[in-house]
């Protein structure tokens, strides 16, 4: 079996004057990655293996999210910068074999089609939240049977999470 975890980045800043491949994680953004960090090592979801677009705002992501898990291995993939689904999913396809679960961080609307693309089964209310919105520094996690990343194909993945950091600032006001 393998995992797929595709997080698209934090939210970002839009200073003035600042290309878009490096605009920073505004506080809202800083504040909601660690969460997203927080619960894919509380819910056993560590990857074995990063891709991480080269936008500053998919580095800082990455940056607040692996501070449960920092000896992950991480590269950083100019191909998933601002890429549609079908670019993406060859990226995946190149990951390391011996990576059984893959973290993506990246950007939309590729990453929420990706998403849909590859989740054709899984509890469907997690499939219609998917469909309606993709939010900065959501979580989607898909389990394929597959032997490799290469093997990944639209419609064989299982949807198993679907999670939006305001879910989990919610949950801590709970307690």
């Amino acid at each position: 079996m393998r995992r797929l975890l595709l997080l698209r980045h934090a939210k970002s800043a839009y200073p003035q004057g600042v290309g878009d491949i490096d605009r920073p994680l505004n506080a809202r953004g800083r504040e909601a990655a660690p969460l997203m960090g927080a619960y894919i090592a509380r819910e056993s979801l560590t990857p074995d293996h990063v891709m991480v677009s080269p936008a500053r705002r998919t580095q800082e992501t990455w940056e607040a999210v692996r501070a449960e898990w920092p000896e992950t291995p991480m590269e950083t993939v100019p191909s998933i910068y601002e890429a549609p689904a079908g670019r993406i999913l060859d990226a995946i396809r190149s990951a390391p074999a011996e990576a059984r679960s893959l973290l993506v961080i990246g950007h939309n609307p590729g990453l929420g089609d990706l998403a849909l693309r590859l989740a054709g089964e899984g509890p469907k209310e997690l499939r219609n939240d998917l469909r309606e919105k993709f939010p900065t520094a959501a979580l989607a996690v898909l389990e394929f049977e597959a032997e490799g990343w290469e093997a990944i194909a639209a419609g064989a993945g299982r949807l198993v999470r679907f999670v939006r950091p305001r879910q989990l600032a919610a949950e801590m006001d709970d307690d």
